[in-house]
């Protein structure tokens, strides 16, 4: 039964290690702002691609307005969000395998 606890409580630090790692990873640079690549940027740089807009002003991670080519920074949210989350699926896999 400790076996049981301990093994459990290992798996539970794995995925809370796991998901700090990643979190970690979805942050990028980008016109001198930091973003968090991530539903809600992509959302809001999705709906902005439906109002025409040219560019448009967004607050960074540090509350800093930011002028941003919305098109180029969704690309780059997408592309990091989809390669970390296949990443993290990967080790996620691993970590259940392995318990």
């Amino acid at each position: 039964m400790i076996a049981h606890s301990r093994a459990r409580f290992e798996h539970a630090a794995a995925r809370r290690t796991l998901r700090e790692k990643y979190q970690a990873k979805l942050t990028f640079a980008h016109r001198g702002g930091m973003w968090l690549a991530g539903p809600e940027l992509i959302n809001i740089l999705t709906a902005s691609l439906t109002h025409g807009q040219q560019g448009l002003v967004l607050l960074d991670l540090y509350e800093t307005p930011i002028m941003v080519d919305y098109k180029e920074l969704l690309t780059l949210a997408q592309q990091r969000w989809q390669e970390q989350m296949n990443a993290w699926l990967t080790e996620y896999d691993q970590i259940n395998k392995n318990r």
